[in-house]
């Protein structure tokens, strides 16, 4: 007899667990279906009309240039920053398993520098963070000055069509549950 209350307590925990499970995923499937909570979780900015990204082209940490046009067709995770930044430092190892997670489905992480230190400063930081995305100096903040940057870190998400999709400003837990599931959202998107 005694059997029973623990065949009892394994079921209801098995149910228990069926149920959970099931909430997740139901939860997960409405976050995609229904990205508006996300941007309000987040704290995002978003435009009251489309906007279309402005293009941009700026020289990249070691030569060459990026253009924002590379990344046509994903989606853009478009970051301001500076290395004597330190929300920006707080959020950069989030961006980094962000991009990490998401890069092969079609998402991007381009960070602009708007250090004046110069690009052996910026390399430096890179390489002692472990940072693998793609950067690009804005030394002059003429690219931030078109983006009308006015706080670091800003941050905008912009989609696979080249659409600004929401704006940040300070940092963010990129890599959270919330975060992830929106960029999930976006890049579920048609381009």
């Amino acid at each position: 007899m005694r059997l029973l209350p623990a065949r009892l307590l394994v079921l209801t925990l098995a149910l228990g667990a069926v149920v959970a499970l099931f909430g997740a995923a139901r939860s997960a499937k409405e976050a995609r279906d229904k990205p508006e909570a996300l941007y309000e979780a987040l704290r995002l900015i978003r435009p009251e009309k489309p906007l279309t990204a402005k293009a941009f082209t700026l020289p990249a940490p070691g030569g060459g240039t990026v253009r924002l046009a590379d990344f046509q067709g994903q989606v853009i995770f478009l970051n301001f920053w500076a290395t004597w930044c330190p929300p920006c430092k707080e959020e950069m190892p989030a961006m980094e398993r962000l991009y990490r997670k998401l890069k092969a489905k079609g998402f991007v992480v381009l960070a602009v520098s708007i250090d004046t230190d110069g690009e052996a400063a910026v390399v430096a930081f890179l390489r002692e963070h472990g940072l693998t995305y793609p950067v690009a100096l804005d030394p002059t903040m003429e690219v931030a000055r078109l983006y009308t940057v006015r706080a670091l870190p800003s941050t905008y998400l912009i989609d696979r069509k080249g659409r600004i999709a929401a704006m940040a400003l300070g940092a963010r837990e990129w890599d959270g549950p919330e975060a992830v599931a929106l960029m999930e959202a976006l890049l579920a998107q048609p381009s």
